[in-house]
């Protein structure tokens, strides 16, 4: 017998030479109506869906492929004595690939010639019940949802690469095609059949609704599993710009060493620290620029005790973040009403792909997973010592979570100037050294670190005027020969990274 091929499509680009590929690899072709007259028009042999199953397409097409020996053929499970046996006594005969595409909800849903009546009935209903049947029973079915995919899928049948997973391939894309479709459907019920606010469907479920956005008057919500990384011990309800902050923290914090901490403020390190244990490391971190740390989010990467606890009390924070808690330490921070206390459940750090919405659609980056590279270069005169090595990757790490353009001053392991978020490099050299001599640090033998390359001198002689013996940044610039001259003469050592960490 022959091994037997569905096609079912709304979309015929590419099937007629489908169709002749398979039949030459001996597949015997089942196909619905418009499919089957189009095959048969181009001398293609194929048998109807209602001859093979026995019943009639009915109401209008809407029921045709949603039959036992349709569905049994693609879901019986070839290795299933059982499934074996229950499909011979029904004459159900194994289908080995399904080539389905959706009827054209996406062409018509936002064209305002086309009446509601019309929208609802290209709502496709036989077509992702047969693609989902055979995604799920990928271990012997190929499930084809797109004409791009035919010719590599023939390629493949004819060097013998159809194995397990090339079709555990062919259903994740088959899963994110439905997905789609169900997603365009959903929005269209929302927003137009409904009326309702919001305008997108995020494929995750909706937790919650937030206070609001990060102003009063944007509405907020919360999707998916974020209290699966955190569990909130403490406090009233988070805020949106509470998460974005709190995130923030925790990333910043699980890339230190042992015993680190750090204080963001609107998603900018504003102190970070390792110490000698929690409360050193704090006081380290609050000592970069306590008057920006008022109001922020702190983030432990080790256990919180009563004795961190009463120096965290002196001033206020929204949120601080730990690993753990004393029992003594919490009912110390609990005298805090408003503040928002949690624990990690999960290392949260650099877990997921990022996206932001555009108009018509959505970005998407892995997250920065870069860690300080074992093959940096030093490329001044000067070389650089064990110590300064080690405050030059702490740098590192702050200015990596510093929103760009980024300069980060560091000494003894902990942040004593940061300049984040301007438009010029130099203008960020300046604000970091500002910031360092307004809460009274000295640059004399710290080190800084820049996000990006320099792309003239002047940056680094900012830098170098404030003291400071050695730098870190990516390399890269077209001025690079200029930049290392300006550090040799100011008699500074210089580091390249080769990684930009541009955070925007």
């Amino acid at each position: 017998m022959k091994k037997k091929v569905l096609i079912s499509v709304s979309d015929k680009d590419g099937i007629i030479e489908l169709a002749k590929g398979l039949i030459s690899y001996n597949y015997e072709i089942l196909a619905t109506g418009n499919t089957a007259k189009l095959l048969i028009d181009n001398g293609i042999n194929c048998v109807e869906i209602s001859d093979y199953t026995g019943f009639p397409e009915i109401f209008s097409g809407r029921v045709k492929t949603l039959h036992p020996k349709i569905f049994g053929g693609i879901l019986f499970r070839r290795n299933n004595k059982e499934d074996i046996v229950e499909a011979n006594q029904n004459e159900i005969y194994p289908i080995d690939i399904v080539c389905v595409n959706l009827y054209p909800f996406a062409k018509v849903v936002n064209r305002d010639d086309v009446d509601v009546e019309t929208k609802i009935e290209n709502i496709d209903i036989g077509g992702p019940s047969l693609i989902r049947a055979a995604a799920k029973n990928f271990k012997y079915i190929s499930v084809l949802t797109n004409s791009n995919q035919y010719t590599s899928f023939l390629d493949d049948l004819k060097n013998e690469n159809v194995n397990e997973e090339t079709r555990k391939k062919l259903a994740s894309e088959a899963f994110s095609h439905t997905a789609y479709y169900d997603k365009l459907i959903s929005e269209y019920f929302e927003k137009e059949l409904l009326n309702e606010n919001l305008n997108i469907r995020i494929n995750l479920p909706l937790h919650s609704g937030l206070r609001y956005g990060e102003n009063p008057h944007q509405k907020a919500f919360l999707f998916g599993d974020f209290y699966k990384h955190y569990e909130l011990l403490h406090g009233k309800e988070l805020s949106y710009n509470n998460i974005i902050d709190l995130v923030a923290a925790s990333n910043l914090a699980n890339e230190l060493d042992i015993n680190g901490c750090a204080i963001i403020k609107h998603t900018n390190p504003c102190g970070a620290a390792i110490g000698n244990d929690a409360l050193d490391a704090y006081e380290k971190a609050l000592s970069c620029d306590p008057v920006s740390a008022f109001g922020g989010i702190v983030a432990f990467n080790v256990p919180v005790d009563a004795v961190v606890a009463e120096k965290l009390n002196e001033i206020f924070t929204e949120v601080i973040i730990a690993p753990s808690y004393t029992d003594e330490a919490l009912e110390v921070l609990q005298k805090k009403k408003n503040r928002r206390i949690l624990k990690f459940l999960l290392n949260t750090n650099l877990s997921d792909n990022q996206y932001r919405n555009i108009p018509g659609g959505i970005i998407m980056q892995e997250n920065d997973n870069s860690k300080f590279p074992d093959d940096y270069k030093v490329v001044t005169k000067k070389n650089i010592s064990e110590d300064e090595l080690k405050d030059l990757k702490f740098a590192w790490t702050v200015c990596k979570h510093t929103k760009s353009n980024a300069i980060v001053f560091c000494k003894d392991q902990k942040a004593i100037g940061v300049g984040a978020g301007q438009m010029s490099r130099v203008d960020s050299s300046r604000i970091a050294v500002s910031k360092a001599k307004q809460h009274g640090h000295s640059l004399i033998n710290a080190v800084a670190a820049s996000d990006a390359f320099f792309p003239f001198a002047d940056g680094v002689e900012e830098i170098a005027e404030s003291g400071v013996t050695a730098i870190v940044q990516p390399g890269g610039s077209v001025r690079d020969d200029e930049v290392i001259e300006a550090a040799n003469i100011k008699n500074i050592s210089m580091i390249f990274t080769g990684i930009r960490n541009f955070k925007h």
